[in-house]
């Protein structure tokens, strides 16, 4: 929408006042003149009496004929039969005729007569410059600069020089012309992919930390607007003159800085060089309309393993004859690459494929080609543990199951001294050292002890729970499901964990268990980390309205969006007709671990109590 200010149509306000509005070239004199007719002494209706000699004066007011524009281009010529503007209407004014100046002496607007005011007349050559500057080489001038005698009109026809059509062309091969140039400068693509994948690698390690408490700062005091407008509050907090913000603990530094990352998936598409079978992070070009893959063996974050097969599987598609990816959004044969790796030195490669027509048959002799590459050809050197391929489905549909080539079908991690098992497919935190970290400082912030027991509301292979299992009496796992679970269970039984339990069932029933068998005297406490769509509503009310539930942990990779909003309704207070009945929590310490280096994203633990 063109604002007021810049719409060349005269309002329906300014032409309601076309009659009193000062003309082009009116003198003081005539304004004076002008003021002496306004007022006159008014006839019947608010009409101004006919005298002699007021028509020989609105005549003398009438604004003078503009001097004609000299003779555009053929483009200018195109340009105002395209966007018909003040030109139009300077044209319309020169062309009336008695059937306006008719209308001037019944006292009503006339439709063809342009604003005449100085204000507005600006206001038609800036909407005139900016439609201009959309084909132009000259870019419409600033509106804050003194305007040079004469400069419309010359600013129009120089504007105005060339085809709008060859302006166009000109753009399109000049963009073509920069991303050739910028595509043989490696350094400039790297650059601009470091800045995208971690926007803090400049700063040094302590200067992140700073720059990521800060930003902490402001998610929690946008919580505690929105908890205010809700309604909630903490009165102790509220006497004390004391912030959300002030709940929060200095950060703690992740153990690894550079190469801290287990998992690394790597997509396959088109490189700034053109070549279509390249492998790396996805780079947007500046107009947006471009797509490159662009290698990231520079991010700090990635470890030199990934990177290796990462080369070595570009390699794999730069001499093999199968189609490449060349569609962002349908993709070809070969979609993504995920790389992942153990502190016990085990990796595994799972390349991820769009079937499209191929048939099985062809599939197949894709598929043991990849197999003998890295097995006995060139990725030997990879040494993979586990070789993995998946079908690639939309996401209405049922996903397919991954197909193991060769190797281990598992992964096996340490941490805290438990060995936990990884499907292929499972979610495990990204950077293992700092997540030793964040498992015990949910244990010290829960205050942990033998008495307590835990509601695991967590995804992924349940390591957070597990974990814990030697400071508590008895862990229930509440969202574990599919190969997760699994895993999870072998964990446990392979670390000899007996007081771990998997249960689909909700909290009520749960309740209903501990009472049974005397047990409901030990403290209760729910520990939460839910995947980046937050949790549902249902795990939302059977953890508020569970009263047995003093202590809650809140670990969180995303303190805001869902993750607020889950806050709030856990804050808020009781609402019947929101099946929220029990007493809200109140946020009482947050703890930040930094689990992402070089990037803003962190893990925030939270303790809530009743």
């Amino acid at each position: 929408m063109i604002p007021a200010s810049l719409d060349p149509t005269p309002s329906l306000h300014s032409q309601g006042r076309g009659r009193d509005a000062p003309s082009l070239g009116q003198s003081a004199q005539d304004r004076g003149a002008t003021a002496t007719l306004r007022g006159a002494q008014l006839g019947p209706c608010g009409r101004p009496r006919e005298r002699s000699g007021v028509r020989q004066l609105r005549g003398r007011l009438r604004a003078p004929a503009l001097p004609a524009p000299p003779r555009l281009s053929a483009a200018g010529s195109d340009f105002f039969r395209l966007f018909p503007g003040p030109a139009a209407a300077a044209a319309a004014l020169r062309r009336k005729g008695s059937r306006g100046r008719a209308g001037e002496r019944r006292g009503e607007p006339d439709p063809d007569q342009p604003e005449t005011s100085g204000r507005n007349t600006m206001a038609h050559q800036r909407s005139l410059l900016l439609r201009m500057a959309l084909f132009s080489k000259v870019r419409a001038l600033s509106w804050d600069v003194s305007k040079p005698k004469g400069w419309t009109w010359a600013f129009l026809s120089t504007a105005c020089e060339g085809s709008i059509t060859d302006m166009v062309t000109e753009e399109k091969q000049r963009e073509k012309t920069n991303l050739k140039e910028s595509s043989q400068n490696h350094d400039f693509w790297r650059e601009r992919l470091a800045d995208q994948m971690l926007p803090l690698w400049r700063l040094n390690y302590e200067e992140q930390l700073k720059v990521k408490f800060e930003s902490l700062k402001k998610n929690l005091e946008t919580l505690e607007i929105r908890l205010r407008k809700s309604g909630t509050g903490d009165p102790k907090l509220a006497a004390k003159s004391e912030k959300l913000s002030s709940l929060l603990h200095p950060f703690i530094p992740s153990p690894v800085i550079d190469g801290y990352r287990n998992k690394s998936s790597f997509s396959i598409n088109q490189g700034p060089d053109g070549n279509p079978k390249t492998v790396g992070y996805y780079l947007k070009s500046w107009g947006g309309s471009n797509i490159f893959c662009i290698q990231p063996s520079h991010l700090k974050d990635i470890p030199e393993k990934h990177n290796q097969v990462a080369q070595c599987f570009e390699a794999f598609l730069r001499q093999s004859t199968a189609g490449s990816s060349i569609d962002s959004c349908k993709g070809g044969l070969w979609h993504e690459l995920i790389v992942r790796t153990t502190f016990l030195g085990h990796t595994m490669a799972i390349i991820i494929f769009n079937p499209q027509e191929l048939s099985q048959e062809e599939l197949c002799v894709q598929t043991e080609e990849i197999k003998k590459f890295f097995l006995t050809g060139p990725g030997a050197l990879c040494d993979l543990t586990s070789l993995y391929v998946k079908e690639r489905t939309p996401r209405h549909q049922q996903l397919t199951p991954f197909q193991l080539l060769a190797g281990e079908p598992y992964l096996f991690e340490q941490i805290l001294g438990l060995k936990v098992r990884i499907s292929p497919g499972a979610f495990f935190q990204l950077n293992t050292s700092a997540a030793e970290v964040l498992y015990q400082t949910v244990g010290e912030v829960g205050q942990v002890n033998p008495d307590t027991v835990i509601l695991d509301f967590s995804h992924g292979t349940g390591a957070t729970g597990l974990s814990l299992a030697q400071k508590t009496s008895q862990i229930y796992s509440m969202s574990l499901v599919g190969q997760a679970l699994e895993d999870a269970k072998w964990t446990a039984v392979f670390n000899g964990i007996t007081n771990w339990e998997s249960h689909r069932a909700n909290v009520k029933e749960i309740m209903l268990q501990l009472s049974e068998s005397r047990e409901d005297g030990r403290s209760l406490m729910a520990l939460v980390d839910p995947s980046q769509c937050g949790l549902s509503n249902r795990v939302v009310q059977d953890i508020r309205n569970c009263k047995a539930i003093q202590k809650l942990v809140f670990v969180s990779c995303r303190p805001y969006g869902k993750s607020i909003e889950n806050i709030i309704e856990l804050c808020r207070p009781p609402n019947p007709d929101g099946n929220l009945l029990g007493e809200p929590f109140v946020l009482r310490q947050a703890v930040p671990v930094d689990m992402f280096p070089h990037s803003h994203q962190c893990e925030l633990v939270m303790l809530f109590t009743r």
